[in-house]
């Protein structure tokens, strides 16, 4: 396993030698020319269950092209509903077919960033599930190799909530200064961790012929055991190798309300609260906070803010006894499993996937919802789809989104650090805790670096 270097430059260099396949260049001219004859985008859908199904009736509309998945079931099921679809089980084959225009990448998180990048570079729309990438450093990858080719291909991180009416209507009334300046946006998830009991399990039979290599990807070497991948998300996310617990999660969607409404960038102190980090299993509850400096663009951003993440039992504990005495009477947070609070001179504003609450209620009672100034979606995947047709912009592009999942997993890297980040995201670096460095990126198994 080679040690992976640490410095922003050294990462950089040795990111072109991303998989173990040579992904052939692929050259169009413009987005608007990647279709077929009967003007569908040829797609390669890779990780077909869980999430993967989700995505594929997505864009179901669109040609079917190309199917991978590591689970011989799962493929055999996803191949009897497309016929025509080729099968890949290596992800690296299916890129080096010319006639893809565009993938989704639904596997575990641990491999998105590297699929994802491999594909731009190849010159194909890509589609990632959240979180975007695994470490600091990929997410940070991943919005430079994006941007290099803004305007001519589509990104899309697959937060869908950021399509629907309710989010899009919380973001114009604090937009609009209905609840005054903000300085603070508190976001929680009841989700907790189930603890991992052993770092390494023991060696199975592979009676499902799993393709067990491929799916461990980066990750270093063990036996065979279906106790790591049985279960999905909610099994595999709990192992810091393999995904990046509930923050890392339901963050992406959670998260995403106050970056989107303060239209928040890069922090400069990440602070976390929680159990003593263990060096296999996610945590299973944090507070965490992260500061940000002044928003210029609006008198209602032009001032320091604070975004506050919590999570699990304790976590939930503790955001009751900060906030609950805040909306008094107006709702009961026990009542909101997920939910993002802002506090705002004016008043308080919760919001969650379908509702928002002002409060005091007897303040707002009779107050005028602002103008609309977000137009309704065409559908999360659609607006990709669209992008990718006509090169009309992605709300949650791999800009946008690269720059959320960053700013959560710091989070995570203050977690298992211990102590408050001070942040120079200019250079990645925690300027008081070099050994943040290790926690910014990962190990990768050789032939898988990035």
């Amino acid at each position: 396993m080679d040690q992976i270097k640490h410095s922003r430059r050294q990462f950089l260099q040795t990111s072109a030698a991303l998989t173990t396949a040579a992904i052939a260049p692929m050259t169009y001219a413009g987005i608007k020319a990647k279709t077929g004859a009967n003007g569908k985008l040829n797609i390669g859908v890779i990780g077909c269950g869980g999430r993967g199904r989700a995505n594929l009736r997505g864009i179901q509309g669109e040609n079917i092209y190309a199917i991978c998945d590591v689970n011989p079931t799962t493929l055999a099921k996803t191949k009897n509903k497309y016929p025509n679809a080729k099968v890949f089980v290596q992800w690296q084959k299916l890129l080096e077919d010319p006639k893809i225009h565009a993938v989704t990448v639904s596997t575990a998180d641990h491999q998105h960033a590297l699929i994802s990048i491999a594909a731009m570079r190849a010159g194909i729309h890509v589609y990632c599930e959240k979180p975007l990438a695994h470490t600091v450093f990929e997410a940070r990858i991943m919005q430079d190799e994006y941007l290099k080719r803004k305007g001519t291909l589509a990104t899309q991180m697959g937060t869908q909530i950021h399509a629907t009416e309710n989010y899009r209507r919380a973001v114009e009334l604090i937009q609009s200064g209905a609840i005054g300046n903000i300085s603070q946006a508190h976001v929680w998830c009841g989700r907790t961790i189930r603890d991992v009991k052993a770092a390494v399990l023991p060696k199975q039979a592979n009676k499902e012929n799993y393709h067990w290599k491929q799916w461990l990807g980066p990750a270093s070497d063990r036996p065979y055991n279906a106790g790591y991948w049985r279960g999905g998300n909610m099994n595999w996310n709990r192992r810091w190798e393999f995904g990046n617990g509930v923050l890392g999660d339901m963050g992406s969607h959670l998260v995403d309300l106050p970056y989107w409404a303060l239209r928040l960038n890069r922090p400069t102190t990440i602070e976390s609260i929680g159990p003593k980090p263990h060096p296999i299993s996610c945590p299973a509850w944090q507070q965490v906070t992260w500061e940000h400096p002044p928003n210029a663009s609006n008198d209602y951003l032009n001032q320091n803010k604070k975004v506050v993440w919590y999570h699990g039992k304790k976590g939930i504990a503790m955001r009751d006894a900060h906030l609950q005495k805040l909306v008094g009477d107006d709702t009961n947070l026990k009542k909101w499993f997920i939910g993002v609070l802002f506090i705002g001179e004016k008043g308080i504003l919760v919001a969650d996937y379908k509702q928002v609450l002002l409060s005091p209620g007897k303040k707002f009672k009779n107050s005028t919802p602002p103008q609309k100034s977000i137009s309704q979606s065409l559908g999360h995947h659609q607006e990709w789809l669209n992008a990718c047709k006509t090169g009309q912009p992605t709300l949650c592009n791999f800009d946008y989104s690269g720059k959320l999942i960053e700013h959560n997993l710091l989070g995570n890297v203050a977690h298992r650090v211990g102590k408050k980040l001070q942040w120079d995201a200019t250079k990645l670096v925690a300027t008081n805790a070099p050994q943040a460095s290790k926690y910014l990126t990962k190990q990768y198994k050789k032939g898988w670096a990035i």
